[in-house]
């Protein structure tokens, strides 16, 4: 009995050593946004923290590490995902220390009290146009991965980038989705990488932009989550109700052909212009307001894709605000789901700053009609509320 008691220390013991290490996890919840700041007329970095707090919005994603935000967000349980911009890709890429200074400036300086859970090293590097930016991004990203581990910081900060599907080729169906040929030199490095730290692939997926590119061929309610016959894939047998559980498994079919399975796809932008050009009939407030609403409810059932019904869908909404000094088209500026001012740009369950007027801060009874009962109306908020306040547990 000795002998077996021993050895059963022994295996507890040896097994501590062989445990692998858990991935800090930079998105808790299931819904989060992207608080961009290119405009001269949004409310301030304290009043966006009292919006955000009003409306449980508890993950936040910003372009940069501006201090004035971050010191807004000190004690508030806000978490954050900083980002390093892609203007500064080849200077961390060839400067290890100004990478060591980057983060102890603009992370370590602010924790514990403003949460910062991650850092995304550029954002839609990859199918760009400028390849010294592909060439630098790696070296950027493990430079502050570096960064991150020699202060001790690196179970505390996830390393990710974001990329666009300018890096796929035949995303349709799913299952025949790979990387293109002018990204796979540079992506499946950084894909290893980031397998070795517990980073997932991040991905900004816009049914808006899909739609907009082939209105003749897709329906519009496959790309607004309404009802639709959707889409068969031939390969894997899977049947999709809507556009963007497509677009997520197409990222998904790309990995796994690649060689990383495993890897897990988190949406780190989504969202629908509510206003655009006139070539832009699709950015209308009607549509907006259906895609996000559609979309908190998917978020709310916690749920994956066909092709990965076991990981569950994390998404970050494009985006917090309109801003006006966006450059392109109309619809760049106008994905906000909040005004300038604060108030609701349209209704999907959220408070603003402010009350707004009762055509603003409701649904017109034919909106209800168009999107359901009253009764089904309340009970896809109720869903939605449950979602949200599931990002403070």
């Amino acid at each position: 009995m000795k002998i077996l008691s021993f050895l059963a220390r022994f295996l507890l013991l040896l097994s501590a050593f062989f445990t692998p290490s858990v991935a800090v996890d930079a998105f808790t919840g299931t819904y989060g946004i992207n608080y961009g700041r290119i405009a001269d007329n949004i409310p301030s970095p304290d009043k966006v923290v009292t919006l955000l707090r009003s409306a449980k919005i508890r993950n936040v994603r910003i372009y940069d590490a501006n201090n004035s935000v971050l010191n807004a967000f000190s004690g508030t349980g806000l978490e954050l995902v900083v980002s390093l911009p892609n203007g500064n890709l080849q200077d961390m890429s060839s400067n290890p220390d100004d990478a060591l200074t980057w983060v102890q400036e603009n992370v370590q300086a602010f924790l514990p009290k403003t949460k910062i859970r991650g850092i995304a090293v550029g954002n839609e590097v990859l199918g760009g146009s400028d390849q010294s930016l592909s060439e630098a991004l790696l070296g950027a990203v493990k430079n502050i991965y570096n960064a991150t581990k020699s202060l001790q910081l690196d179970d505390v900060v996830q390393i990710t980038t974001a990329h666009s599907q300018a890096v796929f080729n035949n995303s349709f169906p799913p299952s025949y989705c790979i990387f293109s040929e002018n990204v796979v030199q540079y992506m499946k490095p950084l894909l290893n990488f980031f397998s070795q730290i517990g980073s997932p692939f991040c991905l900004n997926a816009y049914p808006f932009l899909a739609y907009m590119n082939d209105p003749t061929e897709i329906d519009i309610n496959y790309a607004l989550f309404q009802s639709n016959q959707g889409i068969y894939d031939n390969k894997t047998n899977l049947h999709y109700d809507n556009m963007l559980d497509a677009q997520i498994d197409a990222a998904y079919a790309a990995l796994e052909d690649a060689g990383f399975k495993k890897m897990e796809v988190i949406v780190t932008e989504t969202g629908w212009a509510s206003h655009g050009d006139p070539n832009e009939e699709a950015a209308t407030v009607s549509n907006a307001r259906t895609y996000n609403y559609n979309l908190c409810k998917r978020l709310a059932l916690r749920k994956g894709t066909p092709m990965r019904p076991k990981n569950m869908l994390k998404a970050y909404v494009f985006a917090l605000f309109n801003e006006d000094l966006k450059p392109g088209p109309t619809s760049e500026r106008n994905f906000g789901l909040f005004l300038p001012n604060g108030t609701t740009a349209y209704n999907i369950g959220f408070k603003g700053l402010k009350s707004s007027s009762a055509t603003s801060s409701m649904l017109s009874v034919k909106d209800i009609r168009h999107q359901g009962s009253p009764s089904s109306y309340f009970l896809v908020l109720a869903a939605c509320a449950v979602v949200l306040l599931s990002l403070n547990s």
